[in-house]
Order: C-alpha cells, then structure tokens, then sequence
C-alpha cells in the first residue's frame, strides 16, 4: 500500500449486503485511494465473513457474546482497529453497542448508513425492518437513505450524503428496505467513503462540509 492509501474497517453482524457495495465500489476504483483492509464480525457464522473470504480480504470474530460489558467489548473492538492502523471505519449492518472509547479513537473517522432519511426514522430501537414499518404506518411519499458520521448519540453525528427513494402505495417493509438498499445505500455509502479517502470531507459544528474535487 502507498503512503496515501486509506486503510477500512467494515463492522458486520449479518449478511454483509453493504459490505459487499462497498467491495464492489473498490473493484472498480470508486472507493478512491480506500482499501479494505479488515473486516470484523460481531457473531461467528454470518455470511458477510464468506464475502470477506471470497474477495481475499482479512477478517476476525470479535464475539460480543464473549465478553461481559461493552466497555471491554469496546476495549477489545479498539485495540484491534488501531493494531491494524485503520485510518476509516464503517459500521455496515454492525448492530453490537459500542462506548465512547471507539469513538474517541475514531473521532469522525466512523460512518454508519441508516435506512431512512434522518432525522426522521432514527435514533434508538430503529433498525432493520422497524425503519420501514415506521414509514410506512407514517404515510410518508419518500425515504431513503442517509451515511452520517457515528457520534455517542445514536443517529445523532454530521450528516455526510442523503439520498431519496420514492415509497410506492403497495409497499411492504420488506420491499421498501430492498429499494432503499439497491437505489440509495449501496450508492451513496461508497460514495461518502470516496469522499473520506481523498480528505474531502470536514466537519464544523456537527456539520459536514464536502469539499470540491479539484481539477
């Protein structure tokens, strides 16, 4: 790796959907100067660590259950993203709480994508499905996606890139998340880790601010 290469951690507890964007966006060049460089996995067993595999990438079980506070949890979490000198980490499907100690070792250097267009939809208990059904009983014409930076309070950090998809009168959770997914997170979550890889992104008064490309 070049001096200029951005090392990434992906955090997975599931199926690795996200995870694998994010692979495909690097397959292509469109993850800038990012390299995947780790993979952690929240439970032993979930397909996102045979995605890791198949794509040759290094990966690690960092069981939750086997630890018996989410401060050591945290602790453990730390040590190894700085053991392996990770310049970005990206929370993909990660749903293992973590303290102040990551995001004080990575202070905006965490990104997470929520399934709905914050700050609607988000905050504690809406993950996954629950997001989806929220909108739907809502009514709500749009959602979408939004990639923010990860701050203690949940769902609470700068916002990087946002995008919207169109709710359609028959939806069901589980056909709105698959939009969602196909049309807004799996674009702009390797859009939002470009950004991070060539220093565009700052961020002032829980604000982001995107830089122009230079030309």
């Amino acid at each position: 790796m070049s001096d200029t290469t951005k090392k990434i951690a992906v955090l997975v507890s599931g199926g690795g959907t996200n995870l694998q964007a994010l692979i495909d966006a690097q397959k292509v060049g469109a993850l800038g100067n990012g390299r995947i460089a780790l993979v952690v996995a929240s439970k032993p067993g979930v397909y996102a660590l045979e995605r890791a595999a198949q794509n040759d990438i290094p990966s690690i079980v960092l069981a939750r259950a086997e630890y018996d506070s989410i401060a050591a949890y945290s602790r453990a979490l730390t040590d190894v993203l700085l053991d392996a000198e990770i310049d970005l980490v990206v929370l993909a499907g990660f749903l293992t709480i973590i303290d102040e100690q990551v995001y004080e070792a990575f202070t905006n250097r965490i990104l997470n994508v929520h399934p709905a267009l914050i700050p609607s939809f988000c905050g504690k208990g809406y993950y996954g499905l629950r997001v989806h059904e929220a909108a739907l009983e809502k009514g709500v014409k749009v959602s979408g996606a939004t990639v923010h930076i990860v701050t203690p309070e949940c769902d609470a950090g700068p916002i990087v890139l946002q995008k919207a998809v169109e709710v359609h009168a028959d939806d069901t959770p589980e056909v709105l998340q698959r939009r969602i997914m196909e049309e807004a997170e799996w674009k702009i979550l390797p859009e939002a880790v470009r950004l991070f890889c060539e220093n565009r992104i700052t961020v002032e008064n829980n604000k982001v601010y995107i830089k122009r490309r230079i030309t």
